[in-house]
């Protein structure tokens, strides 16, 4: 019983911290990475799919990704997507190829950036700790209904605790690489 309700909580905490590291990486840092339009989608024949199931995207160089589109009738499509993505970047076409051009971070941009990053690391451990309180709550249930004692609800507790300081850690840590990150010049 104790397992179970440990390791439930285990995996909903583990799928909070990948579903941070996804919305860390989506956030600029200067440099190029395909992962930047990883949430750009594209109307593909009828149908929004995202950008990187209708073309190739790759870093061409610390500042500009590139971006071939798998159909050639897709350019302009693909290139209003971009423009009108939440990033602000200006794609410029060159023939089937369209590159895309980061400009560079100004310290107020970065701050702002980082501001965003604990926003969401904050998010992240809020959804552990309503983790925790789910495991706590399904702990005192099984005790009245005298399925566990005192002394396994005690443990079980401390377990999840000892999880939840875990996943915050982890938290914490990924939080501090994305912010010194992001404040590299």
């Amino acid at each position: 019983m104790l397992k179970e309700i440990n390791g439930e909580a285990d995996s909903r905490m583990a799928k909070s911290v990948g579903v941070l590291r996804t919305e860390l990486a989506k956030i600029r840092t200067g440099r190029a990475h395909p992962s930047l339009l990883e949430h750009v989608t594209v109307d593909y024949y009828g149908s929004e799919v995202p950008l990187n199931q209708a073309a190739n995207i790759n870093a061409e160089d610390a500042r500009t990704l590139s971006v071939v589109p798998f159909d050639k009738s897709m350019v302009g499509k693909i290139e209003k997507a971009i423009m009108t993505s939440d990033l602000g970047l200006n794609p410029a076409t060159a023939g089937v190829n369209i590159r895309v051009p980061l400009p560079a971070l100004t310290e107020e941009r970065r701050a702002d950036l980082v501001k965003v990053v604990h926003q969401e690391g904050e998010q992240a451990k809020v959804a552990i700790r309503n983790i925790r309180r789910d495991a706590n709550h399904q702990l005192k249930e099984f005790q009245k209904e005298k399925e566990l004692t005192e002394d396994d609800v005690r443990r079980g507790e401390t377990m999840i605790q000892q999880l939840t300081d875990r996943y915050v850690a982890e938290v914490d840590e990924l939080v501090g690489v994305k912010e010194k990150e992001l404040m590299e010049i």
